[in-house]
């Protein structure tokens, strides 16, 4: 094993948030800079434009030459953050990965996964007991099915005879004839309009 702890080791999470957001807020200063020189930029241009004196342009020229180039400058620098803060992230993520599993392996029941042989002979014995137990709820649904296929209703319940045929005609005729009463009554009331209106 290697004699020297590792300076990781004694890295805490709390150092690389503090790092972490060292960085956000000189990479925020940085771009609040950024945007005070474009509007300075935008500003000159604004004078340049309406400028008359060509000496005075060309000041103005000058002028945004070199904060165009202090604002390249300054995105160079923001870039380096950003890429530095992306990187403390990833070991942020690290330290944090590491002791959820630290604390994850050390649980009681983490530990019985370890035994590989119990395990597998746990998982088989579960399996045949699943196995088994669907075996009999298929074998009784296939009863079922066969029970019930086999099962003929009785016509004298719930079919229809010689009784049940004659009331249903009756109905039916009752039925023909009510709605055929109704329609000579609407008739008639439509002839009597009709002649009052004469």
């Amino acid at each position: 094993m290697w004699p020297f702890k590792s300076k990781y080791q004694k890295l805490t999470r709390e150092e690389v948030v503090d790092a972490i957001c060292q960085l956000d807020k000189q990479s925020q200063e940085l771009e609040d800079g950024l945007l005070e020189k474009q509007n300075k930029v935008n500003e000159l241009m604004e004078k340049g434009r309406k400028e008359t004196d060509k000496a005075i342009k060309l000041l103005y020229a000058k002028k945004i030459n070199v904060l165009k180039k202090e604002r390249e400058q300054d995105v160079q620098r923001i870039l380096y953050l950003l890429y530095n803060s992306q990187l403390l992230n990833r070991l942020k993520n690290a330290i944090d990965d590491n002791q959820f599993f630290k604390n994850n392996t050390k649980m009681p029941l983490n530990k019985l996964l370890s035994d590989q042989k119990g395990l597998a002979k746990f998982l088989n014995q579960a399996l045949n007991i699943r196995i088994a137990a669907e075996d009999i709820l298929t074998d009784s649904d296939e009863l079922f099915n066969a029970i019930e296929e086999s099962y003929e209703k009785n016509e004298t319940i719930y079919g229809m005879n010689e009784q049940d045929n004659a009331l249903l005609a009756m109905l039916e005729q009752e039925d023909q004839v009510a709605s055929e009463q109704e329609l000579y009554e609407v008739n008639e009331k439509q002839k009597n309009v009709e002649t009052k209106k004469e």
